[in-house]
């Protein structure tokens, strides 16, 4: 039980059984099936039109469900109203009463569900606690800022006392830097409720920050379900390898010669270990930023040409041009400053180097 008497009732499972949604003859989610553990923290994350949101709504029961079964607790919900299924929702528009206090605006569910005026008292006081948004009780929505009206949104599901809290992109509306903030605040929220949440976003990094376990989504398929490590360490295929990270892994066209050597860009680099093609074979390498080398001087290594440096700080980004013409992106920290034009010699860390098939899956 939560200091605050929060009650996650034996913290939900949720189970997508062959869930299929179709418009007409388009299908948008193909026979998906997935299971979130009670307690955790699930994020759906893809590029626009990959059907996380349409997901997420037919969990919530805003969308009717073509094909499968959904169910909350154990319990089947596929055919139940959204009012019945225990959940609490949390858009991406705040949808505040703007003539209402914030006081009113998070009692008002309450008193539609007749609950008791102590009860209703009681619960936005906890709610309030929560979220830090007790000075504010009195104010009305104009009088807020974009971050503490999405703290009210939240806070008129948390009076609910939900099953599963889903949010469909909350922080899309914010600046950059409310969006950290909030990513923290949404974060101890989860730790303190204890509650099932499934997150939807299209932002990586809130994928990676948030996340107990990641879906990675496209055209209404998952790709991968893992961990954010896993999924950034271990991409399932060049899909994954090339959505999850910024900047995004970059991918080497190889051909497998004699031993362990291949080559990549007119060059013949020997890897120490096997790889996994047949000789003469075409093979595709991952590599992230992080795991060049920058050398200054030819020692086994590829050569590239500087084009354009990202200064960060702490970090630069070389955007760097092989002889093949393929650009890849370094991530150095500290070493000397290059100038666009010059040759660097770049080698990588072998163990982290990542192998595709030329249909994209993940070979080794």
């Amino acid at each position: 039980m939560s200091p605050h008497d929060t009650n996650p009732r034996d913290k939900a499972t949720i189970e997508l059984k062959g869930v299929r949604k179709s418009f007409g003859s388009v299908d948008v989610i193909h026979n998906l099936d997935l299971k979130v553990e009670g307690g955790e923290f699930v994020v759906f994350v893809g590029p626009s039109g990959c059907g996380k949101s349409t997901l997420l709504r037919m969990i919530a029961g805003l969308e009717d469900v073509s094909n499968g079964d959904i169910l909350i607790a154990g319990k089947d919900v596929t055919d139940l109203d959204p009012a019945k299924r225990g959940i609490a929702m949390v858009f991406q528009s705040y949808a505040l009463y703007p003539h209402m206090s914030v006081r009113e605006n998070l009692a008002f569910g309450l008193e539609i569900a007749r609950t008791p005026a102590a009860e209703i008292a009681r619960q936005v006081d906890i709610a309030a606690e929560i979220l830090k948004i007790g000075p504010l009780l009195d104010r009305r929505p104009g009088q807020l800022s974009g971050g503490q009206r999405q703290r009210v949104a939240i806070g008129r599901a948390i009076v609910r006392k939900p099953l599963v809290f889903l949010f469909d992109e909350p922080l899309s509306n914010l600046d950059a830097e409310l969006r950290v903030s909030m990513r923290v605040e949404i974060a101890r929220l989860h730790r303190e409720l204890g509650n099932t949440m499934i997150y939807v976003t299209h932002d990586q990094t809130e994928a990676m920050t948030l996340a107990d376990r990641i879906v990675v989504l496209r055209d209404g398929r998952i790709e991968q379900v893992g961990s954010p490590r896993d999924v950034y360490e271990n991409p399932a295929n060049l899909f994954v390898a090339g959505f999850i990270g910024s900047p995004r892994m970059n991918i080497i066209d190889g051909v497998r010669l004699a031993g362990d050597r291949v080559r990549i860009a007119q060059s013949e680099i020997a890897l120490g270990d096997p790889v996994p093609a047949g000789e003469g074979e075409s093979v595709k390498l991952g590599i992230r930023p992080e795991h060049w080398i920058v050398q200054d001087r030819q020692d086994a290594s590829l050569p590239a040409r500087l084009e354009f440096a990202e200064y960060l700080g702490s970090t630069r980004y070389l955007h760097c041009a092989l002889a093949s013409g393929d650009i890849v992106t370094v991530e150095q920290r500290g070493g000397r400053d290059w100038q666009p034009g010059e040759t660097l010699w770049l080698n990588f860390d072998r163990p982290k180097l990542k192998f595709f098939s030329a249909s994209g899956q993940r070979v080794a």
